[in-house]
């Protein structure tokens, strides 16, 4: 049990290293966090494993994180963002997915649709369909755009995106275990959630509006948000389905009307930069283990990787051109969706809780997690510092 304690400070001690290197060498932070966590797993010197309390920490970390990004949103911002968002999330989905299907089919043979194969190929462009939005956040608040159009645009296509993958999720396992698609009831658990999401929300928002006008910059604010934010994450996944990391974004919409919605956003980052996200970037590396590695597996997983990361750049990227994005900016788009983590990791644990993959193309999941992870912030980094965002034509006209 106390093991813990050493791997937690050789990860937060080790993270805070590479960060700063990676910021000497002129790299967004948590490329070194995630290196940290290569260096020090089962990847390279096996110093730490990954471990339920370590895996509890980092879910913490990246809740925090998409709560903090909840709270330092503007709701202008993003109601002009909404169906732009819709639109991108929807065409990131759709791409990956028919890209994904069409690997598996090329290296293993297209199957008839229905069979068990047909399936297989199925579920592989379902795990493409995952994106991940924490560590394009976190790279979007070094560079200082994550609260501008661009940057709301990302995160909120990041998460309409999480729900969509769930329902296709949910439907490719329900048929592939023939017991329905069950796509009814996914759209339905969606919508409710999104319902009482707005019904508690409303509640909340003056609760807390009254409670900050009593106790203004005090520590009580900072913890009831906090209590809120972890109650909508449990109340997303446990009773909807939907991503914790959804409810704590939309608990951090809630929030950010609030006169101390800084004030809260500055506590939680102290917080979770010092101790949570750390762990959570390196716990991306640590998961890395590549000793199971055949030629022909290898050779999947690095065509694997290349479809998983085009098909979100070309789906992404095509999808904001039309919503009338520069080309520019399109490709950051495309880019900031590239990224996959913790959701790519439980769908493909769900597939292989079913039986619907092998555990074998578990290493191809890890290694599209690593590669986008360390790619992301850097080509986001060299995008934004090439070319600057143009404002879109929704922004000029208002």
């Amino acid at each position: 049990m106390y093991s813990v304690f050493r791997d937690l400070a050789i990860i937060i001690l080790s993270a805070k290293f590479f960060a700063l290197v990676a910021r000497k060498c002129k790299a967004p932070q948590v490329v070194g966090e995630i290196i940290a966590g290569l260096l020090i797993g089962p990847c390279l010197l096996n110093l730490v494993q990954t471990s339920d309390a370590i895996s509890i920490f980092a879910e913490i970390g990246v809740v925090l994180l998409m709560f903090s990004t909840g709270l330092g949103t503007n709701l202008k911002e993003l109601m002009r963002a909404g169906p732009i968002a819709t639109l991108i999330a929807c065409v990131g989905v759709f791409v990956p997915l028919v890209g994904g299907t069409l690997l598996y089919g090329a290296f293993y043979g297209f199957a008839a649709v229905g069979s068990p194969e047909f399936y297989r190929a199925l579920f592989i462009g379902t795990i493409m369909t995952a994106t991940s939005v924490s560590i394009t956040v976190a790279t979007l608040q070094e560079l200082g755009h994550l609260k501008s159009f661009l940057g709301t645009t990302i995160v909120s296509a990041a998460v309409i995106d999480d729900v969509i993958g769930i329902i296709v999720l949910t439907c490719v396992l329900g048929a592939s275990s023939g017991e329905g698609t069950g796509i009814g009831g996914v759209l339905i658990q969606t919508v409710l959630f999104f319902l009482v999401a707005i019904g508690v929300g409303v509640v909340i928002h003056f609760a807390m509006k009254w409670l900050d006008k009593r106790n203004p910059h005090t520590q009580r604010i900072t913890i009831v948000s906090i209590a809120f934010c972890f109650a909508m994450a449990y109340i997303a996944e446990q009773y909807f389905g939907i991503a914790d990391i959804t409810g704590a974004y939309i608990a951090g919409i809630v929030l950010c009307a609030m006169d101390d919605a800084p004030y809260v956003e500055r506590r939680v980052d102290i917080s979770n930069y010092v101790i949570f996200a750390p762990v959570f970037f390196a716990s991306i590396g640590l998961k890395t283990d590549i000793s199971g590695l055949t030629p022909e597996i290898l050779l999947f997983c690095i065509c694997f990787v290349i479809v998983a990361l085009l098909t979100k750049i070309i789906g992404c990227g095509l999808a904001a051109k039309i919503c009338r994005f520069s080309w520019g900016d399109s490709l950051k788009v495309g880019v900031g969706m590239m990224t996959r983590g913790e959701v790519a990791l439980i769908v493909a644990q769900k597939g292989l809780d079913v039986g619907v993959v092998d555990p074998v193309y578990f290493t191809a999941v890890i290694l599209l997690i690593v590669v986008s992870s360390v790619a992301t912030p850097l080509v986001l980094k060299a995008l934004f510092t090439k070319m600057p965002p143009v404002p879109h034509p929704s922004q000029v006209q208002a």
